[in-house]
């Protein structure tokens, strides 16, 4: 794969055989995404010691970050009666129930979080086979089934994130970005991991986190001391 000279360049400031501090290695991550033109995500990665083909060792949840993404979600809520009021009211984007689901059916997704109250998922269910693909779908597991829908769309908005383990044992996610300081992006790491390691599944075996590494949107990796890390969010 041919890489740019930009990449390149801040490939040879990362040491290969060095696990950085977390610190060190947000540190880092910043300064060689320093002369991108936007404001870079910082990605997290995090290798898990688990089989996600075994039901019972798939690793999926929700976690608020202390100080957000950084990025702006664009929510929709499907439901009905007074509870459109009350998402309205809570800074939801898009409120309504049949106009939309007709709009998703004809291929419109200009949206980043779905949230339904219960009493519609009935008509919702039927779009799983084009939300369930693009992770929209709506599920009381990651609390976006739900009829306090006023507190949902506050916390994703104020940068609570969804996640699941993939087929390989990875989960990644996005845990700010590079224009937060050091201090933000250490605290949203911590707290990343302090939910991944709760949901450890009774049945995985050895090593649950394997690895954990850093990365700009346009950076390479940095890997980060996972023991040192995970012995310091125990503190």
């Amino acid at each position: 794969m041919k890489r740019s000279q930009r990449w390149n360049s801040a490939n040879e400031k990362v040491d290969r055989f060095l696990d950085y501090q977390l610190n060190e290695g947000l540190v880092l991550i910043k300064e060689i995404a320093d002369k991108a033109r936007f404001d870079e995500t910082v990605e997290l990665t995090i290798n898990l010691g688990v089989d996600p083909r075994k039901a019972d060792q798939m690793v999926r949840g929700t976690v608020a970050l202390p100080h957000g993404t950084g990025k702006t979600v664009k929510v929709l809520v499907l439901t009905k009666g007074e509870k459109q009021a009350e998402a309205r009211e809570a800074g939801a984007d898009h409120v309504g129930f049949d106009e939309y689901i007709e709009k998703i059916q004809g291929g419109w997704f200009d949206f980043d979080v779905c949230i339904a109250t219960p009493d519609a998922m009935r008509d919702v269910g039927k779009l799983g086979r084009v939300l369930g693909p693009r992770g929209l779908m709506p599920n009381p597991k990651t609390g976006t089934v739900t009829f306090d829908v006023g507190q949902a769309v506050e916390e994703v908005k104020a940068g609570r994130i969804d996640f699941r383990v993939d087929k390989y044992g990875i989960v990644h996610a996005g845990i700010g970005k590079i224009s937060f300081s050091t201090e933000q992006l250490e605290d949203n790491v911590n707290e990343f991991l302090r939910t991944i390691t709760r949901l450890k599944p009774g049945t995985s075996k050895g090593t649950y986190i394997k690895k954990i590494s850093l990365s700009s949107t346009m950076g390479p990796g940095v890997k980060v001391d996972r023991a040192v890390t995970l012995q310091a969010i125990k503190n």
